[in-house]
């Protein structure tokens, strides 16, 4: 009798439990319903796989699992599904120290997004201000291959030397202000993948007619934020060029300002660059980019010629 009523007890407590159980998932499922209801266009595992992407697009350098895990407070068979989906998609990929960064199909997508949006009619207001400060002639331009292609052009008013540049032609980008700058902030394969293929040709006796004198140039327009035509083209025409940056700080597009030697003049360069860089941020932020913080590089005249 004593042993009925212990398995009889067994089963009620067991019972419990499982009712217990039962009522705690579907108390779950009905928040989960009722997120759901509330938006109706929330998909979990994407959302998630976006989340990811940004925490990567946001850090210093690649992340572990782990740190995915701690960062984004995920089960580890959770965030790791989300990574291997994103991986076999090619948005992020690999280290060698199986860590975590973007990959290069971000910049593919970011590029044809670049073209699909009318940059023509979202820049002018910020070139015809910019061309009214510095006098000269603006360019917008976009990477395609191993050339710059221009899309937009804004002369300056008033003046009697014209640029012959027209809207549609490209120059190379390893000898234009507007290719050394979208170069330089490139991911560093897609840039060695451009540069690679490019066939250097020399146009005046100040063009760069190696791999090597290119990325010298390229960590120079690294460390103070935009790039110098110094005649690599046309003699007696400088210009100075920076990249309009995405989220993830590489380069949509990029600006010049052109203009004869006799107008601007090797002092005049970063007076010129600062409104430039300006011009690019306040672009950028029109566009929903959050500026980035950047350390600031004394910038004296030696060393924008890299003297």
């Amino acid at each position: 009798m004593a042993g009925k009523m212990k398995v009889s007890a067994l089963v009620g407590q067991k019972s419990g439990k499982l009712e217990a159980l039962a009522a705690s998932h579907k108390e779950s499922q009905e928040e989960k319903t009722a997120a759901r209801a509330a938006d109706p266009y929330q998909l979990q595992s994407l959302d998630r796989a976006v989340a990811v992407l940004e925490l990567l697009g946001e850090s210093e350098g690649p992340l572990g699992l782990a740190d995915v895990c701690e960062r984004m407070a995920l089960h580890k068979s959770t965030a790791h599904r989300a990574l291997m989906v994103l991986e076999r998609c090619g948005l992020i990929e690999r280290t060698p120290e199986n860590r975590f960064r973007l990959g290069l199909k971000l910049y593919e997508l970011g590029s044809r997004a670049v073209e699909q949006i009318d940059l023509r009619a979202r820049v002018h207001p910020w070139f015809r201000r910019l061309s009214a400060q510095v006098g000269e002639t603006i360019h917008l331009g976009v990477l395609q291959k191993t050339t710059v292609v221009y899309l937009d052009k804004v002369e300056p008013n008033n003046r009697r030397v014209w640029l012959a540049s027209r809207i549609g032609a490209s120059n190379p980008v390893y000898c234009t202000a507007m290719g050394k700058a979208m170069l330089a902030f490139l991911p560093a394969d897609a840039a060695a993948e451009i540069i690679g293929k490019i066939r250097f040709v020399r146009f005046t006796h100040r063009t760069l007619c190696t791999p090597e004198a290119l990325m010298r140039s390229l960590d120079r327009v690294r460390r103070r934020g935009y790039a110098i035509d110094d005649q690599e083209v046309e003699d007696g025409v400088r210009c100075i060029g920076a990249p309009i940056l995405s989220e993830s700080g590489h380069p949509m597009a990029a600006v010049s300002v052109s203009g004869p030697t006799s107008r601007i003049t090797q002092q005049s360069v970063p007076g010129i660059a600062e409104h430039l860089m300006r011009c690019c941020r306040e672009i950028s932020a029109s566009l929903g980019v959050r500026e980035r913080k950047r350390v600031h590089v004394p910038s004296p005249f030696a060393q924008h010629y890299g003297l």
